[in-house]
């Protein structure tokens, strides 16, 4: 069963679809939507209403919310597909290690098995805190704590697939391991990497708005939602401040419902059909 026959049948996930290609668009597109330079002030407009000129009103700065919270999903957008490149990379790297030279299995397991002891928010807090802030550093804290559970997803999956005859009668006829892999390995755990991948760019987001909002993030002059409910914070959330938190928090959690009920659900419907073979 396709991914497009599973959407279609399934309203709940048809529209988590329309939601998330809408949050796309406006991260592609956030110089043609976004009305006013999210950076720019204009102390003049300052917690301004929402009104014709300001669709969400301003902050503290004059600084128009709307445009914010496009260029928002811009930043977050990109920092989690970084957050989920380096989770998937690594773990695919040392869960297949680990699962197929059994001699390795012992050390990458055990340093795996200490990091997970740790909660994700904390482990990017230390992570962050050494490397400093900025968006490159967050996205390799947070890529690095969601890359031990990528990697003992993958672990399992290997060493499922290793005891395989089909993978025995390739070792037998001599094919290297960097082929077995590579060709007979990799591609029959493909399904459960893509529902991994899915919550981590989901929970990413919730981490990466989490550090933003510690001030240990990305710099508060780029526009993000962490940031913004950081903003929102300090002025409190009594009369029109609260606009600064109501619309960012309600982006994240939108975002993060709706890609889960989506892509979870149905890349794991699809993955129901999907059997491990061997490849010529």
């Amino acid at each position: 069963m396709s991914f497009w026959s599973v959407l279609i049948k399934r309203k709940v996930a048809l529209v988590g679809f329309i939601v998330i290609l809408f949050i796309f668009t406006f991260a592609i597109f956030a110089q043609v939507i976004a009305p006013y330079d999210p950076t720019y002030l204009d102390t003049a407009q300052r917690l301004k209403p929402p009104s014709a000129a300001h669709w969400f009103g301003t902050d503290n700065f004059g600084r128009d919310i709307f445009s914010r919270i496009v260029f928002g999903a811009r930043t977050s957008i990109v920092g989690s597909a970084g957050v989920v490149c380096v989770a998937i990379a690594g773990g695919l790297t040392l869960g297949l290690s680990a699962g197929y030279f059994r001699r390795l299995d012992p050390y990458i397991m055990r340093i795996v098995d200490v990091l997970m002891a740790f909660p994700s928010l904390l482990m990017a807090l230390v992570l962050v805190s050494i490397m400093g802030r900025g968006m490159l550093n967050v996205v390799l804290a947070v890529g690095m704590t969601y890359m031990t559970r990528t990697t003992r997803i993958v672990y399992a999956l290997a060493l499922k697939i290793r005891e395989e005859p089909y993978i025995e009668a390739i070792h037998s006829v001599g094919a290297k391991g960097s082929r077995i892999i590579l060709r007979h390995i990799l591609p029959n755990m493909t399904s459960p990497i893509i529902v991994q991948a899915t919550f981590t760019f989901a929970f990413s987001l919730l981490d990466m708005a989490a550090l933003d909002f510690l001030g240990l993030g990305i710099p508060p002059q780029i526009p993000s939602w962490g940031n913004m409910l950081s903003e929102g914070r300090r002025r409190g959330c009594s009369s029109s401040p609260g606009r600064l938190s109501f619309s960012p928090s309600c982006r994240s959690i939108c975002w993060v419902t709706y890609f889960e009920i989506d892509w979870t659900r149905t890349s794991a419907r699809v993955s129901r059909g999907c059997r491990s073979w061997p490849r010529d």
